[in-house]
């Protein structure tokens, strides 16, 4: 089953310093069809304007990644971490028993950044936070996994989820292959160009919902980057 969400269609909050969009559910955006995507529980879509951002709040068990699009977002929080996470360039945070950070937009353009939660399958432990920094060419052509529920075998940084979450830079007329199987749920989003899905096409920013797949074909038909979470 691969249904293609149009960005028309998703849930919209603009906040004159954040303009958001929502592929499922969240904060006063509710559709009860849209409440999550197997243990993805959040997707949102974030445009932050420069000297901007999210005041201190808190969070728990759950595991957020954040895939900066353009610019950069600096974190802090009640651990200490600080760090500056820009382009093309991953962090997540465990907010277990309970965190409370800031994300702030220090740069003098607009960030652009998705950022995802997923539920976590051990709950009660302490919180956590890293970043990492992924070279574009380590993605070209192919999927490269940034975050996973396996960080040692896959070499990314840790969630505490089984879960994985990866990236493709594509040329127009290139592909990309991701397996898995067909008990577990995808959800797919090109922040730039127009894809073909198994046969489904996708326009920048539509949102892909896949489940019983246990091949997934990515074709770019523009010169694109991909972003896909594969979780139970």
């Amino acid at each position: 089953m691969i249904e293609v969400r149009p960005f028309a269609t998703l849930g919209a909050a603009d906040h004159g310093w954040l303009d958001a969009r929502h592929h499922f559910s969240f904060a006063s955006y509710l559709d009860r069809d849209r409440m999550g995507w197997g243990s993805i529980r959040v997707w949102n879509d974030d445009t932050i304007a420069p000297k901007s951002g999210f005041p201190p709040h808190p969070h728990n068990d759950m595991e957020i990644v954040t895939f900066v699009r353009t610019g950069a977002i600096t974190h802090r929080d009640s651990l200490g971490n600080e760090g500056r996470t820009a382009a093309g360039d991953v962090q997540v945070m465990s907010a277990g028993t309970g965190i409370t950070h800031s994300e702030y937009n220090l740069e003098d353009e607009p960030t652009t950044l998705f950022q995802i939660w997923i539920i976590p399958d051990r709950r009660g432990e302490k919180p956590g936070w890293g970043q990492r920094e992924f070279p574009k060419a380590g993605r070209e052509g192919g999927f490269e996994i940034l975050a996973s529920g396996d960080p040692e075998g896959d070499s990314a940084l840790p969630i505490r989820t089984d879960a994985k979450v990866a990236a493709a830079t594509l040329s127009a007329g290139q592909s990309a292959t991701w397996t898995s199987n067909g008990q577990r749920h995808q959800y797919l989003v090109a922040p730039t160009g127009r894809v073909r899905v198994n046969g489904k096409e996708a326009n920048a920013r539509d949102g892909i919902a896949i489940a019983g797949e246990e091949s997934i074909t990515v074709e770019a038909l523009e010169d694109s980057e991909v972003v896909l979470v594969d979780a139970r």
